[in-house]
């Protein structure tokens, strides 16, 4: 069973990980798009979508560093837990 559930958080912080494939172009994307819709609000082509893009390049390498950032902790007090159960087991954590 305490197997099982490792399995699952393992798979879970995985699968947290595997959404920066869709948030990073989203960032980006959005930035694009609303500052080209500001240049042709205030006429001030390309400058705004310039600027806005470079904004969604940055929120996207915030999330990057936060998402991955979140994985390892989670990845660490993982290993933590399982050498802990192990040692409580009498057992190596690294033959499991």
């Amino acid at each position: 069973m305490v197997a099982r559930r490792t399995q699952l958080r393992r798979a879970r912080i995985w699968l947290d990980v595997s959404v920066i494939g869709i948030q990073f172009p989203v960032a980006i994307a959005l930035g694009f798009f609303a500052g080209r819709w500001l240049d042709g609000q205030f006429g001030t082509d390309p400058w705004l979508m310039i600027v806005f893009s470079l904004c969604g390049i940055a929120a996207g390498f915030v999330n990057l560093f936060r998402i991955t950032a979140q994985a390892s902790r989670a990845e660490e007090q993982l290993n933590a837990q399982e050498a802990a159960q192990a040692a409580k087991n009498g057992t190596d954590a690294d033959s499991s």
